[in-house]
């Protein structure tokens, strides 16, 4: 079988020293579900959500090639619109991270607050990020709190150049940021466009 793009040097691990590229195709590795799968730069699976016969869930899980449970997303069904709870320990009561939507007058119609470290109590290693992207599309920007890039998404392009359809995706990763972090938003944001 063909690999969906060249040979880049890759880290096993959550986070890197160096910047790393993934492809995202918005599709489950399950015939007829939806969901979406990640591939790392030598072309083989690392991340995947397989939401079967269901779109747009209140409840997804981002798995490893072999199906464990790396986190679970949950949609609080609350007054206020756009709540997503993420949860890297299936037993936990306090969530890894929030993601709400940003309100304001002049705010950007596509941009979310994500809230790490959200132990209110505590109030330990918080720290805000945003999701700013396309009200269209799948394309969007993670910025961390100091207003850096800590990943971009965007349209895969061939190595001709052609950019290919839009459910085929380059991610990359800025050094020193949570690849699993990241993969999470990436399914939060195509929850928010139902996309998956």
């Amino acid at each position: 079988m063909a690999k969906i793009h060249p040979c880049i040097p890759s880290s096993s691990s959550s986070c890197s020293t160096q910047r790393e590229i993934y492809t995202i195709w918005m599709k489950s590795l399950v015939l007829n579900s939806n969901g979406y799968t990640v591939y790392d730069s030598n072309g083989e699976v690392v991340f995947r959500i397989d939401n079967y016969d269901s779109k747009c869930r209140n409840e997804v899980y981002l798995m490893d090639l072999r199906g464990n449970i790396i986190c679970t997303i949950l949609r609080k069904k609350l007054l206020r619109f756009g709540l997503w709870d993420c949860y890297n320990d299936k037993d936990s009561h306090t969530p890894w991270f929030k993601v709400e939507k940003t309100f304001g007058f002049f705010k950007n119609d596509s941009m979310y607050d994500v809230l790490v470290g959200t132990n209110e109590a505590r109030s330990i290693s918080r720290s805000n990020h945003k999701m700013e992207g396309s009200v269209h599309n799948l394309e969007f920007k993670i910025i961390d709190g100091e207003g850096r890039i800590a990943a971009t998404v965007q349209r895969k392009l061939s190595s001709s150049g052609n950019v290919l359809g839009e459910d085929v995706l380059c991610v990359t990763v800025e050094p020193h940021v949570d690849h699993i972090f990241v993969m999470a938003l990436v399914a939060i944001h195509g929850l928010i466009r139902h996309k998956m």
